[in-house]
């Protein structure tokens, strides 16, 4: 059984100067505007056997419908997915939570979130709810990357200055990724939409010595394991959790919005490089967790980023966990 606990939210003045935000970004609000997409809290704690998560609330992309974000299904099938969840139809909802492990006296985060006024304008909050949650920034030691889109590394690197957030850190990546990423002539080859985010990471990344490349199933700490899951890019990782009988996947993208993609495994996200080689990946990610009991969370669940699957025929049941 995973245990929960929460505190209420305060903003942090002092956690944005720290990430080396503008004062005009100072979180002064004691809380987020209450809505059923966004929490009042924001933060999340729960246990995975020794293990403390903290589950952190950084914000949410209100995407307008495209008729390309997913291959092949239209709008109106999008829109009967979210409405079926319980979802607004109004936009495609898709949160972001990054979640910090506690173990023992170490603090490894996972992912580093888009960076304040890097990717959304309603993603700022992760600095003012790492501090509320009891978690001083300078203190991860290590952070665990699953993949190199913006939303999940444009946390490691200053505004403006690209530099790092974080320049003590070991960063832990799977190999794949870095090196599919980093290829001498890679940005040419992307799509014209993909080249700024390719340009930036090949101009940056390199130049930081603390990374740390590994491979599949690979220990990258004790207890924790790195689960290849490619399609999404070509080395988008998990990270399986352990302690004692208890597990948790950190899941990353695999299944990035569940209301639409656990009732139709099939679909094919746009931001899917390798679409069908993702859909097996998700296929046998899903059947695993539920053949062995264990827990899940992903990075576009709604807030707080976890939940339980359950087999539905060839597809999914998806029920999230409630912030209480």
């Amino acid at each position: 059984m995973l245990t929960m606990s929460r505190r209420a939210v305060l903003g942090s003045a002092a956690a944005a100067a720290a990430f080396g935000l503008s004062s005009k970004l100072e979180f002064v609000m004691p809380a987020f505007a209450a809505t059923p997409l966004e929490p009042t809290v924001g933060f999340y704690k729960y246990k995975v056997g020794d293990i403390e998560i903290t589950a952190i609330y950084d914000g949410i992309w209100r995407k307008p419908h495209d008729p390309a974000f997913i291959k092949n299904a239209s709008i109106e099938d999008t829109k009967e997915a979210l409405s079926k969840a319980g979802l607004t139809t109004e936009f495609m909802p898709i949160p972001l939570t990054v979640v910090v492990l506690k173990l023992g006296n170490r603090l490894i985060m996972m992912d580093a979130g888009s960076g304040v006024g890097q990717w959304q304008e309603n993603a700022t909050h992760l600095p003012a709810n790492m501090a509320a949650a009891g978690i001083d920034y300078k203190k991860i030691d290590t952070i665990m990357i699953s993949h190199f889109h913006p939303d999940h590394v444009w946390g490691l690197m200053e505004k403006g200055t690209n530099n790092p957030v974080f320049p003590n850190a070991e960063l832990i990546v799977n190999a794949d990724e870095y090196n599919w990423w980093t290829a001498p002539g890679r940005v040419s080859k992307l799509a014209e939409g993909r080249k700024p985010a390719g340009k930036r990471i090949a101009e940056v990344f390199p130049k930081w010595k603390n990374w740390k490349l590994v491979a599949d199933g690979a220990e990258v700490a004790p207890g924790v394991q790195l689960v290849a899951a490619p399609g999404h890019t070509p080395g988008h990782s998990t990270y399986l959790v352990a302690s004692g009988s208890k597990q948790l996947l950190v899941s990353a993208d695999i299944m990035y919005v569940p209301a639409l993609l656990a009732p139709h495994p099939e679909w094919q996200g746009s931001y899917d490089q390798d679409g069908p080689t993702a859909i097996d990946t998700r296929r046998r990610l899903i059947d695993r967790i539920i053949a062995d009991n264990i827990a899940i969370c992903g990075s576009h669940f709604p807030f707080p980023g976890s939940g339980t699957f359950v087999k539905d025929g060839s597809a999914y049941g998806f029920t999230p966990t409630i912030q209480a």
